[in-house]
């Protein structure tokens, strides 16, 4: 499988693009075990679960980044740069979590997945890295498919217009995010970045966690699954993701990511018993065909 120089950057050889899409791969896989602790974290509160997995994923990264001899924080110099990629990292986890509260989860999903499309975008925009018009294609496609997957409703009032408009924060936040972390893979290792961004997000993350507290139902249960969300789909995922990042495009890593939702109906099905319907499985085949566009 080749991917043209039209989506890559010009330094990166086959065989990296060939590892970055298989660490996205990884990284998707551990994004898909996100709703399953999400659920078994009840009764706590969504800013709760996200300040909380994004402490155990800075904890756990910088344990990481001991191992490897990375250092823990970037220049001092460079500290406004990532304050800034802290802010937009906890936004948009803020802005997709509180998006739930206002509209319907299959829109929020579906308008937080349209991030590869601003992806594409700011790829051109900041990072210089053109991408193919037939590439826009495979683009469309799979963000359909995730439309499709989620059974887009067309209701809509003030408040899931609301919503709607936090979902699509959370896209372009997502978009903004991803970019940053590719734009710095040749300035800071993997794991001084990484833990850099998810230490800031989870400061921004704390105020709305506090105010949401309530001790009442929460079991020890709760916070294992808790760790568990800041460990493997948030520490191993997006440090993986991160990861991809640096070896391929952005859009191609993007793209892939949105298979999170595939894998949230499988791993639905295996442990809540939840069917998938029609339009889950028209879906997921839709999007795979777009990102094949993609990759071809």
């Amino acid at each position: 499988m080749t991917t043209g120089a039209d989506v890559t950057a010009p330094e990166e050889t086959p065989l990296a693009q060939r590892s970055g899409i298989w660490l996205a791969v990884a990284a998707t896989l551990f994004f898909a075990t996100s709703p399953v602790f999400t659920l078994w974290a009840a009764p706590l509160s969504p800013f709760v679960i996200a300040a909380g997995r994004l402490i155990v994923a800075t904890g756990f990264v910088w344990l990481l980044a001991r191992r490897n001899h990375q250092p823990l924080l970037p220049r001092r110099g460079d500290s406004p740069l990532f304050i800034l990629i802290g802010l937009i990292a906890a936004l948009h986890f803020i802005c997709f979590i509180a998006a739930f509260s206002f509209t319907t989860i299959a829109q929020a999903v579906a308008i937080t997945y349209t991030a590869p499309i601003f992806v594409t975008l700011f790829s051109v925009l900041f990072l210089k890295e053109p991408v193919a018009g037939r590439k826009w294609l495979g683009v469309i496609v799979a963000v359909a498919g995730i439309a499709i997957m989620t059974g887009l409703e067309p209701r809509m009032d003030r408040r899931m217009a609301f919503g709607d408009l936090l979902a699509l924060g959370a896209a372009v936040t997502y978009a903004l995010y991803s970019i940053a972390g590719r734009s710095q893979r040749e300035r800071y290792g993997l794991f001084t970045y990484s833990g850099t961004v998810y230490g800031i997000a989870a400061l921004f993350a704390l105020p709305a966690a506090a105010w949401s507290f309530t001790p009442v139902g929460v079991t020890p249960q709760s916070w294992l699954a808790v760790f568990l969300a800041g460990l493997l789909p948030l520490g191993m995922g997006h440090t993986l993701y991160n990861a991809a990042l640096r070896r391929t495009h952005a859009t191609v890593v993007s793209l892939i990511a949105t298979q999170e939702v595939t894998g949230g109906v499988i791993l639905g099905m295996l442990f809540f018993g939840q069917m998938p319907q029609p339009n889950e499985i028209i879906g997921i085949a839709v999007s795979l065909v777009g990102i094949a566009l993609v990759l071809i």
